[in-house]
């Protein structure tokens, strides 16, 4: 990047791999510079660089409460792990930086950090110790369970506890009109399709190789799954502007996207893991409480695009 490049914030959400409304909040909390020409809005590289380096450089007891590192990235290095007393959440959905401004106003909560990891590296940190909280959409093929059974298997000889989150529609993104006649997951048998990829680890990766599996279609005939982006509204703009022809992912980031149709393909259950040791402990009993709080709800419900019929309910310990 050159030091004077302007960036849009969906270019600078790439950068620093967090939703485009993550860098709209950065924003609007002051922490990084922005201007407008006319209606939009626009960023300097460079202060997309000092923002990465300030947030290298926090301590633990800072008052902020989002920490966005582009190196995280599983294992972690010593150098990138934030102290032992910092509690981590990982994962990508806007409803855990919502739920990180409650858990910090909270009587009981504390301040928390933010990864913005996938759902596999986000269950391995937890079982490393390097997180408290980490939230998973895994799809087993074998037995059509969302994360139950990669909780049991990445987290060999730990307790954990399974909270609900929310239920989301994943399908694909097509362009309005859907001129190549796509219907589902057989379509990616076609020669005649491109595909863009979410990055290795994440829960939609996971459901897309799980089907592909299932499918008997080598991932080697798909064009463009070798070609990764990191998040949703990345996603549904590459469909949008014809850089392919399927995208994955949920609904409510489609939504924001001019020019894309979503085809509905499952439902998906999006879930809080944490280990059973630290259930009874006053912050995790915080988060159980706002999850629960209409409060909470309400305002996830203004946002649109969640199914919150069994939000804060205990699915399985492990």
């Amino acid at each position: 990047m050159s030091d004077n490049s302007a960036l849009t914030p969906q270019e600078v959400a790439d950068i620093l791999k967090i939703a485009k409304n993550t860098v709209y909040e950065l924003i609007k909390r002051g922490e990084l510079n922005s201007y407008r020409v006319g209606r939009k809005v626009r960023v300097d590289s460079k202060d997309v660089e000092e923002y990465k380096n300030k947030t290298k450089s926090l301590k633990s007891n800072t008052q902020q409460t989002t920490i966005v590192k582009d190196q995280w990235r599983t294992p972690f290095s010593s150098e990138e792990l934030p102290k032992s007393s910092s509690f981590v959440i990982c994962g990508q959905d806007i409803m855990l930086d919502i739920l990180s401004r409650y858990l910090q106003m909270h009587p009981n909560g504390v301040q928390t950090l933010r990864s913005y990891v996938g759902s596999y590296n986000g269950l391995y940190n937890l079982y490393l110790g390097n997180v408290q909280m980490a939230t998973a959409h895994l799809w087993d093929g074998d037995t059509g369970q969302y994360n139950i059974p990669f909780v049991r298997r990445m987290l060999p000889g730990t307790s954990s506890v399974i909270i609900h989150l929310a239920c989301r529609l994943q399908g694909f993104y097509v362009l309005k009109g859907n001129p190549k006649g796509i219907t589902g997951w057989e379509d990616m048998k076609r020669k005649d399709i491109t595909i863009i990829n979410r990055e290795k680890g994440s829960g939609t990766r996971v459901l897309l190789d799980e089907h592909l599996r299932l499918l008997g279609i080598s991932s080697k005939n798909i064009k463009g799954y070798e070609r990764e982006s990191t998040s949703h509204l990345a996603i549904a703009s590459t469909v949008a502007r014809g850089g392919a022809d399927i995208g994955i992912g949920n609904e409510k980031s489609c939504m924001q996207v001019n020019g894309i149709e979503f085809i509905p393909l499952q439902t998906e259950r999006y879930e809080l893991v944490i280990k059973k040791e630290d259930i009874q402990s006053p912050p995790f009993q915080a988060v159980l409480e706002i999850l629960r709080s209409q409060e909470f709800r309400m305002e996830l419900e203004g946002i649109g695009g969640y199914d919150l019929s069994e939000i804060g309910k205990i699915i399985a310990e492990t």
